[in-house]
């Protein structure tokens, strides 16, 4: 193996080390243990072995670039939190200006969301990105210098078109590059860093707190900024999406980036040509379905498709409707009507509810693809009824007591914790894989704007209903509509685990129970799996 018998310069079989001569006889030995044929194996497998590390890392790293915009909703919706309490003291606002102020950006964001539909479709996913970042930290830094509410109005307006562009978007973007086997995991990234970013936020609101009144929430606001400076590096790094290539004819450029993001070489052909299926390239349906407008399809859609809009937007508003952007937003709120007073208590107390967010969202990024959605979903909403029903009690029997304090806690943390678990990333795992190639995009965007409407009228209406019926009468409803969620998942989401994008559209083509479909898709499965395991012996 390199080894030179003789001659100056060479060097001898006595020259190499007691070690490498071992290690040479060793590998000798192993490969002559194989045939030529067994051999051949052997060396694809490594040869698969790397390239599928390779793969994993390459779709990891676009993931988590691509899901940077989200900790900018993360950190927005953790800091306003805090600062909105030392906003109320240096710019003299009222209750309502507070709760305008704070539930604007989701109500605002639905424009963002229905114009990055339309933007996705027209300029491509990853520059789609690149706009919701800029309107965004053009609105944060507008927030940080405002002297007046008008002028921190305009801000906060410029930052909800910015998050509605960037919410959408990450989630299709990831489940378009990702294969089949991890995409539920890596489109779960958007959640985990929307996550970090409310512990963000919530760390920065008890780091600056000690900061005058006037100084401490523009700071506050002002760190948001930062992240623009990453999502510009992304953007020279992250490919396109390969479906939306397809869409506009660019064969050769999705193949390249399937290439990169499929671990076998040969599924790559397969995957593409289902690709072209989905999106009709060079077929009359196709032609004709491009002739009708998707906003025409989508205001007057098909059964299959009504069926895939009801999941989709339903799901997406029972996300918010159960009241997890009030515990968020109004934390110090809830647990100051519980019996704490102390503002650095309040705030530290939601670093508390943070943590326990950003923990929980990674227990879902590990089992997701492998318990499968519904199992995690049944899990999120029924721990959140008893969770939100707890907080009920604590705010009503054990009000202003130690118990209650402890209670809300515990009740809070265990709320957001299971909605991290479940409902929480599973939504956009949902809503990114059920409609078809074409449409995607748009409906995606549809449901955006029901999550982000859910969002703005439960954090707008949040103390003005608790003054009205008692803080914990309001989280007695919010229990309420999570034990409806319960049903509504049971009912109407269908377990997409392991299938590809456009296998899953089969489980919305015939009227029938989603078990029925599932059984049916899973033994399609393994007759396949079957019959190429015969074909390779």
């Amino acid at each position: 193996m390199g080894v030179q018998e003789n001659g100056s310069g060479g060097m001898g079989m006595s020259d190499v080390p007691l070690g490498a001569k071992n290690k040479y006889r060793r590998m000798d030995s192993d490969l002559k243990d194989y045939s030529d044929d067994d051999l051949e194996v052997v060396l694809y497998k490594q040869t698969q072995q790397e390239r599928t590390s390779s793969t994993r890392k390459y779709v990891f790293a676009c993931a988590v670039f691509a899901s940077l915009n989200n900790v900018l909703l993360g950190y927005d919706v953790g800091v306003m939190s805090g600062a909105i309490i030392f906003i109320q003291e240096d710019l003299k606002i009222t209750e309502f200006q507070e709760e305008i102020l704070v539930g604007i950006l989701s109500v605002i964001s639905l424009l963002g969301s229905l114009g990055g539909g339309r933007a996705s479709d027209a300029l491509g996913r990853k520059w789609t990105m690149g706009i919701a970042a800029i309107v965004f930290q053009i609105g944060a830094l507008i927030m940080t210098v405002a002297p007046t509410f008008q002028v921190l109005m305009i801000g906060r307006l410029l930052a909800g078109v910015g998050i509605g562009f960037g919410v959408m978007i990450a989630p299709v973007y990831i489940a378009e590059i990702s294969p089949t086997i991890s995409r539920g995991s890596f489109t779960s990234f958007p959640e985990i860093f929307i996550n970090l970013g409310i512990l963000l936020g919530y760390v920065s609101n008890y780091a600056f707190s000690g900061f005058p009144a006037h100084i401490n929430w523009r700071i506050m606001l002002a760190v948001g900024i930062l992240p623009s400076v990453f999502i510009a590096f992304a953007l020279c790094i992250i490919p396109e999406s390969p479906r939306w290539l397809v869409m506009q004819n660019r064969i050769e450029e999705a193949r390249s980036v399937l290439l990169k993001t499929i671990d076998v070489e040969a599924e790559v052909e397969e995957r593409l040509s289902e690709i072209l299926k989905a999106a009709g390239i060079g077929t009359e349906a196709g032609e004709n379905q491009e002739e009708k407008a998707v906003w025409r399809e989508l205001l007057s859609p098909s059964p299959s498709l009504r069926r895939m809009l009801i999941t989709g937007f339903g799901i997406q508003c029972f996300q918010q409707i159960t009241g997890i952007d009030a515990t968020v937003y109004y934390s110090p709120e809830i647990l100051q009507t519980a019996g704490i007073e102390e503002k650095s208590r309040l705030l530290a107390a939601t670093v508390a509810v943070g943590v326990a967010k950003t923990a929980f969202i990674l227990v879902a990024i590990v089992l997701i693809d492998k318990v499968g959605r519904k199992p995690l979903l049944y899990v999120s909403t029924i721990g959140m009824t008893i969770c939100l029903c707890g907080l009920a009690i604590a705010l009503s029997v054990f009000k202003q007591t130690s118990l209650g304090v402890a209670l809300a806690i515990l009740s809070i943390c265990g709320n957001v914790a299971f909605f991290s678990i479940g409902i929480g990333p599973v939504c956009w795992v949902i809503t990114s894989e059920i409609f078809p190639l074409r449409l995607r995009a748009q409906a995606s965007a549809l449901g955006a704007v029901g999550n982000r409407v859910c969002s703005g009228v439960v954090a707008m209406s949040f103390l003005s209903v608790s003054r009205a019926i008692s803080m914990s009468g309001t989280f007695f409803i919010f229990t309420v509509i999570s034990a409806v969620s319960v049903v509504f998942v049971y009912k109407l989401v269908p377990e997409t685990k392991g299938k590809s994008l456009e296998q899953i559209e089969l489980l919305f083509q015939k009227d029938r129970n989603w078990q029925e479909e599932e059984v049916e898709l899973s033994d399609t499965q393994h007759l396949v799996q079957e019959k190429n395991e015969s074909v390779e012996i």
